[in-house]
Parts: structure tokens; C-alpha cells; sequence
């Protein structure tokens, strides 16, 4: 899901025109409750408010044309490769060992390896990511298998007493949706989560479970699941973390790495292109500023700021998605339903932003 942030870090790239049409462009999503009564729109983009629309687009196609951008401006990848560990941080540079034996060295290594981050490991060997308790169990189905009514808007996520059914379209004419609920998992060694994760049988089940309180659309949705098109996934969130970067300021997180969230907000993916385009911004300016640790510094604290506030939004999607008893990110009955207001996320100036930092360093 790349929301109008995302998105205008890839026009900044000259990738935008070509991934919009490889995708479902859409501007909002509805809540509705059993008896499909609209309660709520969540904006997930607008070309009138934000400048683009929202686009759910297939990972692997996403990449495909980050590779395909690389390979124009000759910039090189080198594919079958694992990452091991780092070795030393000195002057010269960063060296770091590969799981084949072989050993490189860079002026920066960037560890954009996710939520269970290797490279995380080497700045704070003790952490580890926290499950929450919940995985989301999705499944890919024909649009037409909904019978939608007329006029009914996706995607969309009705709510209920037991929780929340998410129907969302996919592939670019929409012909496929994507269906979820989250289900209570408990924690699990490895052993036990790769039999859950492979049990495609019993995700069908779950997606079909309380079914009776359910509109017919979701009848129509889970009559039938191929379980080859299942998808489980556990939640992990890393803990605020205190820095970034190593000491020397060659090693850095990103992405899930740096601040793994809950994905009730879709924006996962979209912080991780905000994390990327403005330490590029910074990084191509270190020269004017002396270095790249005050640079570092600034930019773990500007994007730190905007995690902070997409947690607060998780909290708000999640008082919507789950029983009030039951809320998995803290929200509860301590947390007042607000309105939805998009305009900083969605609008954001990181060139600007960078160039204001750098003026005042100068």
C-alpha cells in the first residue's frame, strides 16, 4: 500500500508514471458496520488534496522497477550474496563478512534488512523484536466471487464485535482482492511458527470463522479460498531505540529495522522510502556540513518525529479494528476516537526540509 508520501518520493526518482499503471489506484477506504452502514472514510491519497492517488501495488512488481532503475543509471547489484556480520568499523571504512567467507569494506553500510535485522544485531546485540500477539490472515480472491451490490465502495473494512474483515482490490483493473481478519496467536518458538505459517488449511478456517454475524459479502468472499493464495503474518514491533547509527557513524538502520510498527496504518513500506530519500538528501550535501554525524543526528530525530505520530494513528485504527476490550497496540478504552487528519503525512517537503537544515548549519 504507497500512500502519497511513498509515491512522491518516487516521482522525485522519475518512477511514478511507470508504477501507477502497474497497480490499483484508489483514493479512500470505508468502514461500514454489519449493516453496511458507511461510518467512517480513511484517506489513503487524492490527487486534489495530496497530489497523488493512493496504489496497491504486488512487492515483487515494485522491486522489479527499483531494479530495472538501477540497471539504466548503472549502478551495480550483486545478487547471490547473504550477509553475515560486520567486522570492524576503522578509519578507512566499514569491512563486513558474507556467509560465503569473503570480506568487503565501504565508507557506509545501510542495513535495510528488516525486522529481524542482522545489521540491527551489530548496534544492539541484546534486542530483539517483540511479537504483539496477533497475525494477520489474508488470503487473495476473483473480485467477482463478492457479488458486490451496486454502488458499494473497496476497499473497505467492516467492522464487528469479534473484530475486523478487510477486502481490499488488487491487480490494476482490479480484478482480485485481497481478504484479512487478525487472529490471536500466541508466541512460538521457530519450529512451531513455520508449522503455523505452513497450516494454510487452518487460516481458511479462521477467515471463515464467525461468518453468521457477518454481511453476505463476506459470505461470498470466503465460499472459496485457495490455499495456495494464504498469506500468515505475525506482527513485530522493535522498541523506540536510542540511535540509528554506530558510534562512528558508518553503520545505519532503516526501515523495519530502525522502527518496526504495526502495519495497522499501511505504512510500513512508505516510512521505510521516507527513511531512504532523506538520508540520500542529507547524505549528498555532507560535504557542506562537515561530516555525516550531525547530518545522522538530524535525520534519525526529523524521521523519529514522524514514527511517534504514526504510532498515534495506529492507535486510532486500532480503536476502529478491534473489540474495545481487546486492542493489541495500547489503545483501549483510553484512547477517544479522533477524526482522521492526513495533511502531514501525506505532504511532506524533505527536500525542503534538508535544505532548510543545511542553511543554518552554513
Amino acid at each position: 500500500m504507497l500512500s502519497p508520501n511513498a509515491l512522491r518520493v518516487l516521482d522525485a526518482l522519475g518512477l511514478y508514471s511507470d508504477v501507477k499503471t502497474k497497480g490499483y489506484n484508489f483514493r479512500v477506504l470505508h468502514f461500514r458496520d454489519l449493516e453496511g452502514n458507511l461510518t467512517e472514510e480513511y484517506d489513503f491519497g487524492g490527487e486534489d488534496k495530496y497530489g497523488y492517488d493512493g496504489l496497491r501495488i504486488f512487492r515483487t512488481v515494485l522491486i522489479d522497477a527499483l531494479v530495472d532503475a538501477l540497471k539504466a543509471n548503472d549502478i551495480p547489484v550483486r545478487f547471490g550474496m547473504k550477509f553475515s556480520h560486520i567486522v570492524a568499523e576503522k578509519p578507512e571504512g566499514v569491512s563486513f563478512a558474507f556467509t560465503d567467507g569473503s570480506v568487503k569494506t565501504a565508507s557506509l553500510l545501510v542495513g535495510a534488512d528488516g525486522i529481524h535485522s542482522k545489521v540491527r544485531k551489530y548496534l544492539y546485540p541484546d534486542l530483539e523484536p517483540r511479537f504483539i500477539g496477533m497475525a494477520g490472515i489474508t488470503a487473495a480472491v476473483p473480485t467477482a466471487q463478492l457479488k458486490l451490490p451496486e454502488g458499494y465502495h473497496i476497499p473497505v473494512t467492516i467492522t464487528s464485535p469479534a473484530g475486523a474483515f478487510v477486502i481490499a482490490p488488487q491487480q490494476p483493473d482490479g480484478s482480485e482482492v485481497l481478504i484479512g481478519k487478525q487472529q490471536r496467536v500466541p508466541e512460538q518458538d521457530r519450529a512451531s511458527w513455520e508449522k503455523t505459517l505452513a497450516d494454510h488449511d487452518a487460516a481458511v478456517r479462521f477467515l471463515q470463522q464467525d461468518n453468521e454475524i457477518f454481511p453476505e459479502i463476506v459470505h461470498n468472499a470466503t465460499s472459496h479460498i485457495n490455499p495456495d493464495r494464504i498469506n500468515v503474518w505475525p506482527f513485530f514491533v522493535v522498541p523506540k531505540l536510542d540511535r540509528w547509527a554506530s558510534a562512528t557513524h558508518q553503520v545505519v538502520i532503516v526501515g523495519d529495522g530502525a522502527h518496526g510498527l504495526p502495519p495497522w496504518a499501511g505504512q510500513g513500506i512508505n516510512q521505510a522510502f521516507e527513511d531512504v530519500y532523506m538520508l540520500a538528501l542529507l547524505l549528498g550535501r555532507a560535504g557542506e556540513i562537515n561530516g555525516t554525524e550531525d547530518a545522522l543526528k538530524f535525520w534519525q530525530s526529523y524521521r523519529q518525529g514522524r514514527v511517534d505520530k504514526i504510532l498515534e494513528l495506529n492507535k486510532q485504527i486500532d480503536v476502529r479494528r478491534m473489540p474495545i476490550d481487546d486492542a493489541v497496540v495500547g489503545a483501549g478504552s483510553g484512547v477517544a476516537k479522533e477524526p482522521f487528519e492526513f495533511d502531514w503525512l501525506y505532504n511532506p517537503d524533505f527536500k525542503g526540509v534538508v535544505d532548510e537544515w543545511v542553511a543554518k548549519q552554513q
